[in-house]
């Protein structure tokens, strides 16, 4: 007989939720949070699935952030299924304990009139001269921001200049909010990851970072909710990246040490299936910094961004 499904709790306020964590915390129980923007899909779930071995109680956040897009990037178009969200959460054995879903992580009391009118909205600002998030576009009043700074700079930091302030800053709200013990974050957003640990270590959180690996569908392609933008035509092109990277894998550990001819090699496969590259590197796990040669392929990262339409993989 299917054991019955266990909904979670939804909570949609910034107090209920502390309150509903700092209650469990005194009962003694341990809280895992699992930060995502919905839409959920199975790589998700398999964070979901590594948070439940680790505490006894787990909170999965579901928060499209402003602060991390830029007016020209996808905010508004970003895809959106909350009832399907929950429909999934509850398919996971064991089940999740609550799901944290504000609608504004940034509705300070003075602001409220002001904010509920421009959640959301986000112009495109390009020419102005002035580098911002949605979140400055929409005047909510936030001024408060955290960086990483070294780490934030290269790879994917490069063409986003707000996304990883964006991140760090959310990310540290919902530590605050949330008060977990565990975080467990996807090691697809790789460079999102080590910036995440470094936070967590420089500012002395008391929270342990797990990064999970990668889950990729059936065809290689890693798993994404833009992935849903994509035209089969575009996925079809798409995966030449899982194809190009596993080629580099094959190539350094037969001795190719070479990371100029490795990155070109990635480069030219991608661009020849009609990808459009932003950057492809590789990097030392640790510091994120450009390596020359591959002295031992456990210590290296192959970070590839390629646009394929709207998504990026």
């Amino acid at each position: 007989m299917e054991a019955s499904k266990k909904e979670p709790l939804v909570i949609t306020d910034k107090e209920q939720m502390r309150k509903w964590s700092r209650a469990m915390r005194s009962q003694g129980k341990s809280i895992s949070l699992v930060p995502t923007m919905g839409y959920l899909h199975q790589g998700h779930i398999s964070l979901v699935r590594e948070a439940l071995k680790l505490t006894n109680l787990t909170v999965v956040s579901i928060y499209v952030n402003p602060g991390q897009f830029a007016p020209s990037e996808d905010l508004s178009t970003y895809p959106s299924d909350f009832h399907g969200d929950i429909s999934k959460l509850m398919s996971v054995p064991g089940g999740v304990d609550v799901v944290f879903h504000p609608p504004n992580l940034y509705d300070y009391e003075n602001d409220m009139k002001r904010n509920k009118n421009d959640q959301g909205v986000c112009k495109n600002l390009e020419g102005k001269g002035e580098v911002v998030s949605c979140l400055e576009e929409s005047g909510m009043g936030h001024e408060t921001w955290v960086r990483v700074e070294k780490l934030e700079n290269g790879l994917c930091g490069k063409s986003r200049p707000v996304f990883f302030r964006g991140v760090a800053t959310v990310v540290t709200k919902l530590f605050n909010i949330v008060e977990p013990d565990v975080a467990v974050f996807g090691k697809k957003d790789y460079q999102q990851w080590r910036i995440i640990q470094r936070m967590v270590r420089d500012l002395d959180f008391s929270i342990r970072i797990i990064g999970a690996e990668i889950l990729r569908d059936n065809d290689g392609l890693a798993m994404s909710s833009r992935n849903v933008h994509l035209s089969a035509e575009e996925r079809g092109k798409a995966l030449s990246i899982s194809r190009s990277l596993l080629g580099v894998k094959s190539a350094a550990e037969n001795g190719h040490i070479n990371c100029r001819e490795l990155r070109d090699s990635v480069i030219q496969a991608v661009s020849e299936a009609g990808g459009r590259i932003d950057y492809a590197e590789i990097v030392d796990q640790e510091s994120l910094q450009a390596v020359e040669e591959i002295n031992s392929p456990c210590g290296v990262l192959h970070c590839c961004l390629v646009w394929e339409g709207q998504a990026d993989r």
